[in-house]
């Protein structure tokens, strides 16, 4: 029974842990916090105390204390330390009034880009999540931009950038979506900058069913026919011999453009083409079929009305 009731107080204990976001907050510079001490008016609550850029506060009585780099209930013990010289047992409250010291830029393709300033310890999609997750059109990789005083980003892609201020990483979608690679849902530090390029894409225009830009994702191409398929297969106009791919030449003013035989590679009669980044596949109209086909339509809507005309 004692067992038991140990358990249920420590599951309590843990959920009341977690329902509080402030409770494992490491404090830092600019944060704001007050202080109040049992019977003692002179720390009374009503004043709030800002955390210098050494990490200190000043308080009436118990003189310069370090608060960076602990958590509320920490400051709590070390200020009652302080105080008991003066109090038998004192009662000392820390709450976090503002949270400023350990903001986290998230910018990209995410549903509200800006700077969160993080409560404890948040994992890489737990901040993700916080902007309100990853938009449509992002890519697969992530980008992430660390200060050097925090340490190296435990990520294989880890390396420190020109100015030697910074390291940086990348960590790709999918191993974390698919559990793949759990590991690389990192824990973030303040001052991390979390970038979320868009993917890149590919076109498909002309006489297609849906015409559009597909996201390539975590592939760094497409063939020809996965394209089309994307595009929910040709209308019945194309002129299927006369497709072609428009893609950027590499003094971005041109586009080079490679012929394709969808008549020859839908009959296997020809290798599928791969599409790179910003490709356009474009199927032309054949005015012969187009002209065809709505003769065709136009002999059906009479021979319906004829018939509707007859009932």
């Amino acid at each position: 029974m004692r067992v038991l009731i140990a358990l249920l107080v420590a599951a309590a204990a843990a959920t009341a842990f977690q329902s509080n976001p402030a409770a494992n907050y490491i404090l830092g510079p600019e944060d704001e916090i007050t202080v109040r001490v049992l019977d003692l008016e002179e720390i009374d609550g009503k004043t709030p105390f800002r955390i210098d850029i050494r990490g200190n506060i000043n308080l009436p009585l118990a003189g310069r204390v370090h608060a960076a780099g602990s958590t509320a209930e920490e400051l709590e013990i070390e200020i009652a330390a302080r105080l008991k010289k003066l109090l038998q047992a004192p009662t000392v409250t820390v709450a976090v009034s503002e949270f400023r010291s350990q903001p986290v830029s998230v910018l990209g393709a995410v549903q509200t880009p800006g700077v969160q300033q993080v409560r404890g310890r948040k994992t890489l999609f737990e901040v993700i999540s916080l902007v309100g997750g990853l938009k449509a059109e992002a890519g697969n990789s992530i980008k992430i931009t660390r200060r050097k005083k925090y340490g190296p980003i435990p990520l294989a892609s880890n390396q420190a950038d020109a100015s030697g201020e910074f390291f940086v990483a990348e960590v790709k979608v999918r191993g974390i979506m698919d559990a793949s690679s759990p590991q690389d849902n990192i824990f973030i530090q303040p001052e991390d900058t979390i970038s979320v390029p868009k993917a890149d894409l590919v076109y498909v225009t002309g006489s297609v069913k849906r015409s559009g830009g597909f996201v390539l994702n975590e592939k760094e191409s497409i063939s020809v026919l996965q394209a089309l398929s994307l595009a929910e297969g040709l209308d019945r106009t194309a002129a299927t011999s006369k497709a072609k791919i428009l893609r950027p030449s590499a003094d971005g003013v041109a586009r080079l453009e490679i012929p394709i035989d969808l008549k020859k590679l839908m009959a296997g009669q020809t290798e599928d083409v791969s599409m790179k980044a910003n490709d356009i596949l474009f199927v032309p109209n054949s005015a012969t079929k187009a002209a065809s086909i709505r003769a065709a339509e136009a002999a059906l809507q009479i021979t319906t009305g004829l018939i509707i005309w007859r009932r």
